[in-house]
């Protein structure tokens, strides 16, 4: 294939690479970086494209693997791993989330909104919050799952009807 029915047939799929693209980041911003990426990055590969072989299949997979190599890079920069020699930053005492003395206000009324609901309610979701897991839960408490799950669902309805006015 020559060098512009390559570009002529890229260009054709302009319009279904950018709804693929779209599909993807569901930003339009976004879509038409990776459109441009995608673009750019087929031009430049062209001359490892092989004759007779799918060539909107190749471009799409090329515009896939940009999309995932994009997504674990931004991914990776999240992780924060700490190199100090005595693991500062790990001890440093994490944000409470409370910003100001009504906050805790608010957290001390909800742990006694939680308090307050019978046992049968209060140790699951405490559980669940704490970071237990349903089937966990259910094992400790000699339950079955769905009775587990109904439970914390009630109770976090409880707790939303209480304080809907903080809305």
């Amino acid at each position: 294939m020559g060098s512009k029915e390559f570009q002529t047939k890229l260009m054709s799929l302009q319009s279904n690479l950018l709804n693929f693209a779209y599909m993807l980041t569901s930003n339009r911003d976004n879509a038409y970086d990776l459109l441009q990426d995608t673009t750019l990055k087929a031009l430049d590969n062209e001359d490892k494209y092989v004759d007779n072989t799918n060539f909107k299949g190749w471009v799409f997979t090329i515009m896939r693997n940009i999309f995932i190599n994009n997504y674990r890079k931004v991914v990776r920069s999240a992780t924060i791993i700490d190199q100090t020699d005595d693991l500062y930053h790990l001890s440093l005492s994490q944000e409470s989330g409370i910003e100001s003395p009504e906050g805790s206000c608010n957290a001390g009324e909800i742990s006694a909104a939680i308090n307050s609901f019978p046992d049968e309610y209060r140790i699951p979701f405490s559980m669940h919050v704490a970071g237990y897991k349903y089937n966990e839960i259910a094992e400790k408490m000699c339950l079955p799952l769905g009775t587990v799950k109904s439970r914390i669902f009630f109770a976090r309805k409880k707790l939303q009807s209480r304080f809907a006015d903080y809305r």
